[in-house]
Order: structure tokens, then sequence, then C-alpha cells
């Protein structure tokens, strides 16, 4: 059951750290908005959305994803349109004109937070294909190790991030030049 744990830790470590559309919203949210607790959002969004990949990925559906190439051409599919949709909205995205970051309501950043994390190519790829093929190495207890190990790098890496956020927001903020 150690090995899973370590392997699951670890292996997820490796894919969450690089700094992707999800991540860049968490750390952004934190940084921007005036106290911690109103990052949580954002965070719970994208920990229960990697959750859920994470566990569908785990119980075979990536089996199934991956045998049918229909339902990858549609996940390609689904994933270039939120890419090209997440460009045009960034280079049409005005920047504030008075040096503040423009703070998203709870409902926004859940939103947000949802299209990051489950219309994102490299998140589903990450879960379904690489997660949910090392998963089927483990059968019982292992299985469930590997995936809640899985799963909590996941949440503790949002926390993390959004306080790291926080933490550079502060000190670069206008007043403190």
């Amino acid at each position: 059951m150690v090995t899973a744990i370590i392997h699951g830790f670890i292996l997820a470590i490796g894919l969450i750290l690089p700094l992707g559309a999800q991540n860049v919203f968490i750390f952004n949210q934190g940084a921007n908005q005036p106290k911690y607790r109103y990052v949580l959002p954002a965070i719970i969004t994208a920990g229960l959305s990697d959750s859920l990949l994470i566990i569908i990925a785990v119980v075979g559906v990536s089996i199934i994803i991956m045998s049918l190439p229909i339902l990858q051409a549609i996940i390609y599919i689904v994933g270039l349109i939120f890419l090209m949709y997440m460009a045009w909205t960034i280079w049409h995205d005005k920047p504030s004109t008075d040096g503040e970051a423009q703070i998203m309501s709870p409902m926004k950043q859940v939103s947000f937070a949802l299209s990051v994390s489950l219309l994102n190519p490299h998140a589903i790829l990450d879960t379904i294909g690489v997660i949910g093929s090392s998963a089927a190495l483990y059968s019982g207890s292992n299985k469930i190790a590997f995936t809640i190990a899985c799963i909590s790098v996941s949440w503790l890496w949002f926390f993390l991030l959004a306080i790291l956020g926080k933490m550079v927001g502060s000190m670069i903020k206008p007043e403190n030049y």
C-alpha cells in the first residue's frame, strides 16, 4: 500500500506542477482577492473538478475513452475549442487602467474554474491518460490509496498555490512602490 501511495503522490506532483490555465487562475485569484477566504470558491471548484476527473480515470473510464477513437476525437475537438476561446479572451481582454486587478465574484470564479478544470485538454489527458493507466496497476485497497494520494496532492497544491499568490500579490501592490 505504501508503494501505491508514494506512486500516486509523486505522479500527481509531476502532473500538477506545470503552470497551466488552472494553476495560473488559482494563483491569480490568490494574488487579486482582498482576503484569502475569497479565493475558496476557485480552490474548492478546482479541487472537486480534479477529484472527479481522477476518480473517473481510476474507475476505468479512461480505458473506454482511449479505446474509442470517436470519443478521443470529441475530447480533442472540445479541448481545441476551449484553448481557442481562452486565447481569444486573453487577446481581447482590456487591461485595468488604474493598476488594480479586477476581482471576480464567487460565481465567476466557480464558472471559470470549472472551464479551466473540466475543458482543459491538458488536465483531461493527464487524468484519463496518465493517472488512469497508472491506476490500472493496482486493485482493491492499493487502488484506493493511489487515488487518495493523487486527489490529496491536487487539493494541497491548490491551497498552496493560492497562498503563494496571496503572498506575491501583497508584495506587488502599487502602494508598496
